[in-house]
C-alpha cells in the first residue's frame, strides 16, 4: 500500500473519530451548553472556541449554533473575529484535505457540481469563490471541500473566504449577543433587537442583489 493510501486511511479514521465524538455529544450542541463548555477553558476560552469551530467545520457540523454561541460568549466584535477565524481555519483544513488527500472522495460526494465549481473558478478565479460564499448555492461545509478541487491559490482562497464570510458571521454573532442581553434583562433591548433584525435582513438580501449585479455585468452560467 502506498504512502498516499495510508494518508487517506488516516484521514478517514480521523474524520470518523471526530464525527463519532460529535454524535456522542449531540445533546450538548446548543448555545447554552456550548457557552458553558467554552467558559470552562478560562483564559484559553477564545483558543478553545476557535479550535472547536475549526473541528466542527471539517466534520460537517453546521456552524450557525457555534456562531450564535460566539456572540453570547464574547460579544459582537470579538465573537465575530473568533467565529470567522475558526470557520476560516476549518474551511482551509477541508480545502487542503480535498486538494492533497481526498479529491476522489470529494468528487464522488459532490457529483456533477464538482466540474461546475472547477470551471467557475477557472473562469472567474477569486470572484467565483466570493460569489459562492455570499450566495449559498452549496452547503458551507461541503463547499469548503469542493473548492479544494480547483486550482485557486491557497492564500487567495483564505483571504477571499475570510472577507466574504464576514457579513453572515457578523449577523449571526450579533444575534447571539442580542439573545444573551435579552436573557440578562439588559437595557436597550429594542435597539439591539432591531439591529440584529436589520443585519439578518441585509444578509438575506445579499444573494438576489449579487445575482442582479452579476447579470448586469454580463450573464454567466450558474454553478
Amino acid at each position: 500500500m502506498t504512502r498516499a493510501h495510508w494518508h487517506r486511511l488516516l484521514l478517514v479514521a480521523a474524520l470518523g473519530a471526530v464525527a463519532g465524538w460529535v454524535y456522542a455529544h449531540r445533546g450538548e450542541l446548543d448555545v447554552r451548553a456550548l457557552t458553558q463548555t467554552v467558559h470552562q477553558a478560562g483564559p484559553w476560552a477564545p483558543l478553545a472556541f476557535m479550535a472547536l469551530y475549526a473541528t466542527a467545520t471539517v466534520a460537517f457540523v453546521p456552524g450557525s449554533l457555534l456562531t450564535l454561541a460566539g456572540g453570547a460568549l464574547f460579544g459582537p466584535v470579538a465573537g465575530t473575529f473568533y467565529s470567522l477565524t475558526g470557520a476560516t481555519i476549518g474551511a482551509t483544513g477541508a480545502f487542503v484535505t480535498a486538494r492533497y488527500l481526498a479529491a476522489d472522495w470529494v468528487r464522488a460526494r459532490i457529483g456533477a457540481r464538482a466540474e461546475q465549481i472547477v470551471s467557475g473558478v477557472e473562469r472567474e478565479d477569486w470572484r467565483f469563490v466570493a460569489f459562492v460564499r455570499l450566495v449559498p448555492l452549496i452547503p458551507f461545509n461541503l463547499l469548503n471541500y469542493a473548492l479544494g478541487l480547483t486550482r485557486i491559490r491557497l492564500s487567495r482562497y483564505v483571504i477571499v473566504s475570510y472577507i466574504a464570510m464576514l457579513p453572515g458571521t457578523l449577523a449571526y454573532t450579533y444575534l447571539g449577543y442580542a439573545g444573551r442581553e435579552a436573557a440578562a434583562g439588559s437595557s436597550g433591548l429594542i435597539k439591539k433587537g432591531l439591529l440584529a433584525l436589520a443585519l439578518l435582513t441585509s444578509v438575506a438580501l445579499l444573494p438576489p442583489l449579487i445575482r442582479r449585479l452579476r447579470t448586469a455585468n454580463g450573464p454567466r452560467p450558474a454553478p
